[in-house]
């Protein structure tokens, strides 16, 4: 028995400056940016939605941009196991999480829990 839930939006920026980016979406969706000092977040930022919304991250990336979502897990390879059962496929592990592709072409990743109360407000598999 394992648990899962949307935890992340992560919109993917292909982007010199990841600060132009976080700059419009932070004005775009009305929430201020979440400060990190810790230099192997330079490719990362997360802005501060409430304690009861799904989270939104921006992302560095090679590839083109767009958005995806983290689907978080207390047991990934289980939730990686229910999703292929759904018809989604594996396309890279890396190493803490798991890339899948849904059978509409859409990528996602199955993460760890990142958010608060993730046990009381993830759903529960058998």
């Amino acid at each position: 028995m394992h648990k899962s839930r949307l935890g992340v939006i992560v919109i993917d920026c292909q982007s010199d400056d990841l600060g132009e980016s976080v700059a419009f979406w932070s004005q775009a969706l009305g929430y201020a940016v979440q400060h990190s000092d810790v230099s192997e977040h330079q490719n990362y930022a997360k802005l501060e939605t409430p304690d009861s919304s799904v989270a939104v991250l921006l992302q560095k990336v090679d590839h083109e941009s767009r958005v995806h979502l983290d689907i978080e897990s207390d047991d990934i390879e289980a939730e990686v196991q229910r999703l292929e059962k759904l018809g989604a496929k594996r396309v890279k592990q890396l190493p803490r999480w798991w890339v899948m592709q849904a059978p509409s072409g859409h990528r996602f990743c199955v993460v760890a829990p990142q958010r608060d109360n993730f046990d009381e407000e993830a759903n529960q598999w058998d």
